[in-house]
């Protein structure tokens, strides 16, 4: 095994474990890089700090969004499809080691790698942290050290070859996804297919979230934003009723009305989600505010009202029945 130094990079050796195949992959903004990695310690034991392979899922990073160890990208664009190389790093190249593993544990967990992030870089949230909540991250962060890093390249795709994340798109892509993603969604309900159709409002929903994060509140470009966002999540509660996740529409609504006070439309789902969850009091509170707010929805919430009534009446019929019989001593 030669031990090679990568060009133009103080502080990074390079050694190959097994050989790859073809050309060095032409990276660009965009492309998707698809690879295994491990992390050691540079001591006598190389204690192991991460191994992607223990998740079972392959590590992903799109090239040019700033993911917060740079370094990566330099490493990978000097390996070849399927090689396999050990690189040792200095410590001026693994300072952010330990915020970029919390994140990625986090997402292992199912956890959100952002829960408690303040809204600052990663160095100003590096020093917003007492702990990590991992105790070998939180002494690298307290004594930064060089680093070991195995990789296996397996592919690397341009950015027109693989459906992109929505994280990963730019504005413009976002905003051209959105009326897409709301079309397909439509068409999925017409087919009954509620829960298809419920990932393409919200993944709608998700590109005009991040775009909103960029915005000040309540100005005219979050405004204009929200104007799309709310029929969407609409959609999204109404497949969420059909589906029967009724906590789901209740938070959704609730979400949204705490934003947008006179929706009649979320208040009317909000109020069929309390009836089907026996909350009786809610329900009927909604269904008059609906009424009130949209004269023209005052027949529906009618016959709802209606219904909601039989509904409540057979289940105290049941439920007198239901504890009559658990008073009642045993015959013979």
């Amino acid at each position: 095994m030669e031990e090679t130094y990568l060009l133009n990079v103080e502080g990074v050796r390079k050694k190959i474990l097994h050989g790859g195949q073809g050309e060095l992959p032409k990276l660009q903004d965009g492309s998707k890089i698809t690879f295994h990695f491990q992390t050691l310690k540079d001591d006598f034991e190389r204690t192991v700090i991460d191994d992607s392979r223990e998740a079972g899922i392959p590590m992903e990073i799109i090239v040019g969004k700033m993911f917060k160890l740079e370094i990566w990208e330099t490493l990978l664009s000097s390996m070849r499809t399927g090689e396999v190389a050990e690189f040792w790093c200095d410590a001026i190249h693994t300072g952010m080691y330990a915020l970029v593993s919390r994140g990625m544990r986090r997402i292992a967990e199912g956890r959100d790698p952002l829960e408690g992030q303040k809204h600052r870089c990663g160095m100003g949230n590096m020093f917003d942290y007492h702990s990590t909540g991992y105790d070998d991250l939180d002494e690298l962060q307290r004594t930064p050290q060089p680093l070991i890093f195995i990789m296996e390249l397996f592919r690397v795709e341009e950015p027109s070859a693989y459906k992109r994340d929505t994280w990963a798109m730019s504005k413009e892509e976002k905003l051209a996804a959105v009326p897409v993603l709301h079309s397909e969604g439509n068409r999925l309900v017409l087919r009954k297919e509620f829960a298809q159709a419920a990932a393409k409002y919200q993944e709608a929903v998700i590109c005009l979230r991040n775009l909103q994060a960029k915005e000040k509140p309540w100005e005219e470009g979050w405004l204009k934003l929200e104007r799309l966002v709310t029929p969407l999540v609409l959609n999204y509660c109404q497949c969420q009723l059909e589906l029967g996740e009724y906590y789901e529409v209740l938070e959704h609504t609730t979400e949204l009305l705490q934003k947008h006070k006179d929706n009649a439309k979320a208040y009317f789902k909000r109020a069929k989600a309390h009836a089907a969850v026996w909350n009786e009091r809610e329900a009927r509170e909604d269904f008059l505010r609906v009424a009130h707010l949209d004269p023209s929805m005052a027949a529906a919430v009618k016959k709802e009202l209606k219904q909601l009534g039989e509904r409540m009446r057979k289940k105290h019929v049941e439920d007198r029945k239901r504890y009559q019989g658990l008073f009642q001593p045993p015959r013979g």
